[in-house]
């Protein structure tokens, strides 16, 4: 029960991290007035809106929507939690919070990531998405909810941060202000898959996304189905998953009759199924001020933030687009836990009220009040090395150099200057016994956090893990922006993936932080700065798969996403490469079959891997890899 009740408050991250929860109840009592809608849509189905309207009716003010998959009646009891902000709440707007289609007690079917269909045609009633929805929901309230000012916000964060983006094409002209808040842009690249490689630690969470309600409701329709998992004692996820076997086993024995696993292991590639999900080719002509925010220790939507960010860039340079990105993870800037630390490590205090109080607070004041002044910088990003905020007029930005690391003999990494071209690097990786993703025991999650700045020493001592550190740095060396992996590899089987991580290594007299446990030692910490997976199939189609050829020499690149990471004089820079990170992601069977998803137990095999000298992992710099824009009409 302890194990679902956490999961229960993961599950609504939208909502979570109240500060002063009863505090916050009186003041909405004595200020706001609560009513719900059933608001109609174009083609007939209606979405429960619930809404706080100020009392002082001598003024005009701002709606504030969040669309959610989440349940929008969990704000019924005065409960305003911490997002939105006691700042957006006491500086008064009209919050609106709405059931998306088909769920809780909004009318229709409920599709995961729902297609755009460009254009808004809303005389065309059958042209429904998450924009015509949002486009429809706006124009009625405009129309109806008597004191607003004409003008419209929408946040989320995480699902609700997709809705939000998915608003932006073809938006209502009243909608001046959106803040995607660790958004989904693409779901072969966002949580349940990172460069298709699937995220087994997800796996209990289906249960939330693919089960349609029979009838409206208030409560939670698919709790049987979650129990599947969440009913048993599992104090090991690692055991636990690793005794399920081939993932076959999860759809004989769990998910057989849930219709997103279906559609998951039906679709093992970036097909048109996918394709037709990627948001990112719908955010042109954008007419509204954008704030994309994220957590640079963000496990799960951590491409999303980036990429949204980054495509409005390119597409529409007339926008007023803007980024922040902070020391979180998942949706943690709406929780302010005083002294702020992500996992093992202390990044400062108060971290989460600067951004509610200087940052978002002041985007949607001067956007939909003309209150203040725009001033927030393009980029408002977090050094997460130095531990402090940096404003940057471009992001990535051109005034950091750039720096490239290459691997040598007896785990040597060298900055910018090669050390043996013609060496190799040899481990190998056994599906059965495969690399923990995490230095500790944990049970079954919703989906993991901790690991994103975890302690990589224990992964350094394995002989199936590549470990390059350099000497110790006598200067601070920042990098900023995107890091690319440039791998030569060989193996000796048809298939495997390849793990790549950006660590920094702590000197042997770093202090200990107060509030970590005495066990947790930060001389030495190895912190993982950043990291990423690539299925080794999809090195260069993710629509096209193809085998490994045994022995052959070959390219692996791929991008690990962005940092602003200062390592500082005292440490030093590492590099780890290995082919299992589990059950964070499922294992790859080494031998190379049509679905994985659908291998049998004699399909995992060990492999020997060779990595070669004359591979690079360059960090930093401008953009090295476009966005996945191109989808199929």
């Amino acid at each position: 029960m302890k194990q679902l009740v956490t999961l229960l408050l993961v599950c609504a991250f939208s909502f979570a991290g109240a500060q002063d929860i009863k505090q916050d109840s009186i003041y909405m009592r004595q200020h706001y007035d609560q009513v719900e809608y059933m608001i109609p849509m174009r083609d007939g189905i209606r979405l429960h809106t619930l809404l706080y309207v100020p009392k002082d009716k001598s003024k005009t003010y701002p709606i504030l929507l969040n669309r959610t998959c989440y349940n929008a009646s969990t704000y019924a009891d005065w409960k305003t939690y911490s997002h939105p902000s006691p700042y957006l709440i006491k500086d008064k707007y009209i919050l609106a919070f709405q059931d998306v289609r088909g769920r809780y007690m909004s009318e229709g079917e409920f599709n995961n990531m729902t297609p755009n269909i460009p254009g808004n045609n809303v005389k065309d009633k059958k042209a429904i998405d998450e924009s015509s929805d949002t486009y429809d929901a706006i124009d009625w309230m405009i129309k109806n909810i008597k004191g607003n000012n004409g003008k419209v916000g929408m946040f989320g964060i995480s699902y609700p941060g997709f809705y939000t983006a998915a608003a932006i094409p073809d938006a209502h002209p009243a909608l001046k202000a959106s803040s995607p808040q660790a958004p989904i842009s693409d779901f072969f690249f966002d949580d349940f898959h990172h460069n298709g490689a699937y995220l087994q630690s997800y796996t209990a969470a289906f249960a939330v996304f693919g089960y349609q309600k029979d009838k409206q409701t208030k409560e939670d329709w698919y709790m049987d189905k979650l129990m599947r998992f969440y009913g048993q004692t599992i104090s090991d996820g690692y055991d636990f998953h690793l005794a399920q076997g081939p993932l076959k086993n999860i759809t004989k024995d769990y998910h057989n009759d849930n219709f997103f696993w279906q559609q998951i292991i039906d679709h093992p590639n970036y097909d048109e199924f996918w394709q037709k999900r990627n948001l990112l080719p719908h955010l042109k002509n954008v007419k509204h001020a954008v704030m994309t925010v994220g957590g640079w220790f963000d496990a799960e939507d951590l491409y999303g933030p980036l990429n949204i960010y980054k495509t409005i860039e390119n597409t529409s340079p007339g926008a007023y687009n803007t980024i922040v990105m902070g020391p979180w993870g998942h949706g943690d800037w709406a929780n302010e836990q005083g002294q702020h630390y992500h996992n093992h490590i202390y990044f400062g205090d108060s971290i989460s009220t600067f951004y509610q109080r200087e940052i978002e607070r002041k985007f949607f004041a001067f956007h939909l009040k003309g209150e203040g002044t725009a001033n927030l910088p393009e980029a408002y990003m977090f050094d997460t090395g130095k531990k402090e905020w940096k404003k940057f007029d471009v992001w990535p930005p051109k005034d950091v150099a750039p720096l490239r690391l290459y691997f040598g003999e007896k785990g040597q990494l060298s900055i910018n200057k090669p050390i043996d071209e013609k060496a190799s690097f040899e481990y190998i990786s056994d599906p059965a016994k495969p690399v923990p993703y995490t230095s500790q025991t944990e049970g079954l999650t919703f989906t993991p956090r901790s690991f994103m700045s975890d302690d990589q020493r224990e992964a350094s001592r394995r002989p199936d893990v590549l470990t390059f550190e350099t000497e110790v740095l006598t200067d601070d060396i920042t990098v900023a922006g995107e890091i690319m992996a440039k791998l030569k590899v060989a193996l000796s089987s048809t298939d495997a993936d390849f793990f790549v991580k950006l660590i920094d290594v702590y000197p042997a007299n770093h202090p200990n932080y107060s509030k970590n446990p005495k066990n947790v030692k930060m001389g030495g910490y190895q912190q993982l700065v950043r990291s990423e997976v690539l299925r080794g199939r999809f090195r260069n189609s993710f629509e096209k798969p193809e085998p490994f050829k045994p022995d052959e020499i070959t390219d692996v690149n791929f991008a690990l996403q962005d940092v602003l990471h200062t390592f500082k004089k005292g440490h030093k820079m590492m590099i780890q490469i290995h082919s299992t990170w589990f059950p964070y992601v499922d294992r790859n069977p080494q031998k190379y079959v049509d679905n994985i998803y659908k291998a049998n137990e004699e399909d995992f095999v060990k492999a020997i891997i060779k990595v070669y000298g004359n591979s690079v992992v360059e960090v930093g710099g401008e953009q090295k890899m476009k966005a996945r824009i191109d989808v199929k009409k």
